[in-house]
């Protein structure tokens, strides 16, 4: 391509927009299930196990920050979507919204790292669609993304699964992605070296998925860890109580939100995962992730209980903060 910007033309369906299917998304994506000229997919035969679906839009500003990008940031997000319920993502479809003015640089590293991503998880893109907009009505660029999974039958996980007395693990620290990204943004004049926490969670959940007591898994995005928490207490009717200095944060995270407000357990993570299980198989869980790079940071952070509060922290002191279900969004745009 001689263009260096997106023009409305590349939206149009004619050859300037099949120029760029072809020589950025084709070229990035490319495999022998995508065919860039047909408007269905068909996918190859399945192993045997129970087929499962997710869907995603991403709409981060900025659209490149410390540790990835929009695209790296689709591609794992649809992945562990799919990873946290116990299945191994196979393929996507990709649905760009591209702002008129867009740089064709940028959007050259958005869907390369989109397509390295997706092809270090083994997943194939093998449908998708492109839509350019006006300037002035978007972000620079949105992405939407479906994947599609496969779970051996008889893998049950889910919310209504967990039971009193139930142990919560968390894989790493939390609220990295959340402030790298609102630091990338320089609206309040600090800077820092924290990187995104943007990753896919397949070999935690992998190693683990398998384990008999393990109840639930969940990657905690908007909301945080204490959403989590929330969605626990209203599927169950029990209590969560959290185990305050048991929850890891990095230092830099909690010099940030200690200046500017944020709690960091309601900040979002990209390639974090929470799981529930019998108290036995927890200890297994937290054992098998520290012996994992992505998990060696893994820790034990609560329990699940009968009370009259939804979620509970035990604080540095011996006190107890109740956690209240987010409200406001305080990091808008962040995933």
């Amino acid at each position: 391509m001689q263009d260096t910007h997106i023009a409305l033309a590349h939206g149009n369906g004619g050859r300037f927009m099949q120029e760029l299917i072809q020589d950025i998304f084709g070229r990035h994506l490319s495999n022998p299930d995508l065919d860039t000229r047909a408007d269905a997919a068909l996918l190859p035969g399945l192993p045997e196990g129970e087929v499962l679906v997710s869907t995603d839009g991403f709409t981060v500003q900025p659209l490149e920050f410390p540790g990835g990008n929009i695209g790296s940031l689709a591609a794992h997000g649809t992945i562990n979507d799919l990873a946290v319920a116990g299945a191994d993502p196979r393929y996507f479809s990709l649905n760009c919204f591209i702002e008129e003015g867009l740089p064709l640089d940028v959007l050259e590293r958005v869907v390369g790292a989109l397509g390295e991503a997706a092809a270090e998880a083994g997943v194939r893109v093998v449908a998708g669609d492109t839509k350019v907009v006006r300037r002035g009505e978007g972000g620079g660029i949105y992405l939407a993304t479906t994947g599609i999974g496969i779970r051996r039958h008889g893998l049950d996980l889910g919310l209504d699964l967990i039971q009193e007395g139930d142990q919560l693990i968390v894989s790493g620290p939390v609220g990295d992605h959340g402030i790298s990204v609102m630091l990338a943004r320089e609206q309040f004049g600090l800077r820092g070296d924290l990187q995104s926490d943007a990753a896919s969670v397949l070999p935690l959940t992998r190693a683990v998925r398998d384990m008999e007591g393990l109840r639930f898994m969940r990657d905690p995005t908007r909301g945080g860890l204490a959403t989590v928490a929330h969605e626990i207490h209203k599927a169950t009717s029990l209590s969560v109580r959290l185990d305050g200095p048991a929850i890891p944060v990095r230092d830099p995270v909690i010099s940030v939100c200690e200046m500017l407000g944020y709690d960091p357990l309601y900040l979002a993570c990209e390639g974090r995962v929470v799981a529930a299980a019998a108290p036995d198989t927890a200890a297994a869980i937290l054992e098998t992730w520290r012996a994992l790079s992505e998990g060696r940071e893994a820790a034990c952070i609560g329990h699940v209980e009968k009370g009259p509060r939804p979620v509970i922290m035990t604080t540095e002191i011996g006190g107890e903060r109740i956690l209240e279900e987010l409200e406001d969004d305080p990091l808008p745009r962040i995933c």
